[in-house]
């Protein structure tokens, strides 16, 4: 089974940056949609952005022109860089295989002063 390992969470102050790597196990990681999602507590896990196997993005609107979603096949991993962090983007990240369903354990950002 294809295993994904999320890591870069960390705490931030607001209007800060931060950069979550999401590493995939086996082959076949670009030939994969990967998505970006978060859950606060007390919410339902929303999609922050996905990214095609060729580098095209979307995002969602709390999001757009602060986060960006980058891959690196060679390295089988994907990248959220977030900038101008909120205190409202605090949550759990997770990244996902679209296809699949397959998700990582997830990485703590908290956006606080």
């Amino acid at each position: 089974q294809v295993q994904l390992v999320e890591s870069g969470g960390g705490l931030v102050q607001p209007g800060g940056s931060l950069r979550l790597s999401c590493a995939a196990s086996g082959s076949g990681f670009g030939r994969n949609v990967m998505g970006w999602y978060r859950q606060a507590p007390g919410k339902q896990r929303e999609l922050v952005g996905s990214i095609m196997n060729g580098g095209n993005t979307n995002y969602a609107d709390s999001v757009k022109g602060r986060f960006t979603l980058s891959r690196d096949n060679a390295k089988n991993t994907v990248y959220l860089r977030m900038t101008r962090l909120k205190p409202e983007d605090t949550a759990v990240y997770y990244c996902r295989i679209l296809p699949t369903g397959v998700w990582g354990q997830g990485t703590q950002v908290t956006v606080s002063s």
